[in-house]
């Protein structure tokens, strides 16, 4: 999946420093990132090839004040190479001629190896926090980056705020030898999929696996039981994956709201599903080869 991107490891601890010339910046401009064109295909840029205005404006305008440090946030490290964030509301062109070009993080999901996908979704789940962290939710003052931990603090009521993240559960549903396959109704993602919805306050995970599945198909389920979990930083998500078996009438009622599709799908039909990216898709390989019984 997306986050196993073994032998190298991420060090998510926070840090306060400012970028090397060497190290990585993850620039957003609305949903669209800055990729920089190689020989060996694209990554983030690394701060020294940088546009001349992003590297200044880091040094005038940071997210809530002048120093440097705020503009690039420090991010995260895989073995021995740093990554920072650039906070700027101004929009950042492409220059070809630097080979940096803007791509959706989609198209980067299918033309990037695991490892900067990774990284690059990652940037993404803290970019998202820091713009909508900008001002304190009780007072409406402006927030400054701690020096010590990942958290930004209120200087005026006190108030600290942590990234958010969001729990959320994939659900395999089986019959025998069929599963529950979906497809989403009014988003671009097109490709099935399985049930899948967050979870809400007061609710425990296996409690959102039975709402969920009774919502969108009208199903009962019994015998739930986890697989894993996998983080989503284009969503800000935390998913948790689940294997349930039907219990009772395999008729559907579908909610059109939230599904094109659902259908059941004879175990075959899997063969070629898996994108060896999302948890998604690892979980119809592993009902694909018979081994959904043991979770």
């Amino acid at each position: 999946m997306i986050q196993d991107i073994a032998p190298r490891k991420l060090y998510n601890e926070f840090r306060n420093k400012k970028p090397d010339k060497n190290d990585y910046i993850a620039v957003f401009t609305e949903n669209k990132m800055l990729v920089k064109e190689t020989g060996n295909g694209i990554r983030m840029p690394q701060f020294s090839e940088l546009p001349a205005e992003i590297k200044k404006a880091g040094q005038e305008t940071g997210h809530a004040g002048t120093d440097a440090a705020e503009a690039f946030p420090y991010l995260f490290c895989i073995e021995q190479e740093d990554y920072y964030l650039y906070l700027a509301d101004n929009p950042v062109m492409p220059d070809a001629q630097a080979g940096l070009w803007l791509m959706s993080l989609s198209d980067v999901r299918s033309q990037a190896g695991r490892e900067f996908c990774f990284a690059a979704y990652t940037a993404w789940h803290l970019c998202q926090w820091y713009r909508r962290s900008r001002f304190c939710g009780r007072c409406g003052a402006k927030t400054r980056p701690d020096k010590k931990e990942r958290m930004l603090r209120c200087e005026a009521c006190g108030n600290q705020i942590y990234p958010v993240i969001s729990p959320a559960v994939i659900v395999a549903v089986t019959n025998g030898n069929q599963i529950l396959l979906t497809r989403y109704a009014n988003r671009a993602y097109k490709r099935y999929a399985l049930i899948a919805g967050f979870t809400e306050i007061g609710e425990t995970a296996e409690d959102t696996v039975r709402r969920e599945v009774m919502e969108e198909t009208g199903l009962r389920v019994k015998n739930i039981r986890y697989y894993k979990s996998q983080p989503w930083g284009i969503d800000g998500n935390l998913l948790l994956g689940y294997f349930a078996e039907l219990d009772g009438s395999s008729e559907i009622v579908l909610d059109e709201n939230e599904l094109a599709a659902a259908e059941w799908a004879d175990r075959e039909q899997l063969k070629d599903m898996d994108d060896s990216f999302s948890l998604t898709r690892e979980m119809m390989r592993v009902f694909y080869e018979g081994r959904a019984e043991g979770w």
